[in-house]
């Protein structure tokens, strides 16, 4: 059970952040940040390093592929109990199985034969594989502005429209938690977002879509809801 005087005074810790993109760098050093993640009980402190191992690119091999990925956050699911962040992990997931089908079919290949990724997209996309947004449009507005950015071979603004629409949806989930363990994980999440902006570039955003889209063409055309390809 975890101090709610601690967390209060750990969240006031935490200094605001500027605007994502205007930012040259997170608000603080992951050093000074993880230094005050030293107040979480052991068992917060395991739900938040699982939750960021599931979402965070960098802890991912670039041999990844999808079907691991998405094998990773089904695990990660197990030992998340705080109904807020398993949503906002599958609200993740939704959004990079959506983009991953955009990859696959950008790149020629057919539509999975059952279902694909995980999340609500999972059997909605390849019964709509020929629709320009797989009809996903209401619930993903975002999604017609992915499809145009890879169309235009624009990685990095891809990059760009991808991290700030997971900073919106983090951003909505904090407006309901103020001094908690789920504000204190959304936190860092969005930290972790502006980390990522600050050492993206167009060449390392370029050399991530192509091993992503080599990775959708050659082991992810169907993934089932163990994470297996198949």
């Amino acid at each position: 059970m975890s101090d709610p005087d601690a967390y209060i005074a750990l969240i006031s810790s935490l200094p605001g952040s500027e605007r994502l993109f205007v930012a040259k760098q997170p608000p603080l050093s992951r050093l000074r940040l993880d230094r005050r993640l030293t107040a979480l009980t052991p068992e917060d402190a395991h739900v938040l390093k699982v939750l960021e191992h599931a979402l965070n690119w960098s802890d991912y091999g670039m041999d990844v592929t999808d079907a691991q990925a998405i094998h990773r956050c089904k695990q990660a699911l197990g030992d998340i109990p705080q109904p807020t962040l398993r949503k906002l992990l599958m609200e993740r997931m939704d959004l990079r199985t959506a983009v991953a089908a955009l990859r696959l079919r950008k790149r020629g290949g057919n539509p999975p034969a059952a279902s694909y990724g995980i999340g609500r997209g999972s059997r909605h996309i390849p019964a709509n594989w020929t629709d320009p947004g797989f009809r996903l449009k209401g619930a993903m507005p975002w999604i017609k502005e992915a499809q145009q950015l890879l169309g235009a071979d624009d990685p990095l603004g891809l990059e760009r429209l991808l991290l700030s629409v997971s900073h919106k949806q983090l951003k909505r989930h904090a407006a309901r938690h103020l001094f908690d363990f789920e504000a204190v994980a959304i936190y860092v999440l969005i930290w972790n977002i502006f980390d990522r902006w600050a050492q993206s570039n167009a060449q390392d955003a370029a050399t991530r879509f192509e091993h992503l889209a080599q990775q959708a063409m050659s082991g992810a055309a169907a993934i089932d809801f163990d994470g297996a390809s198949t």
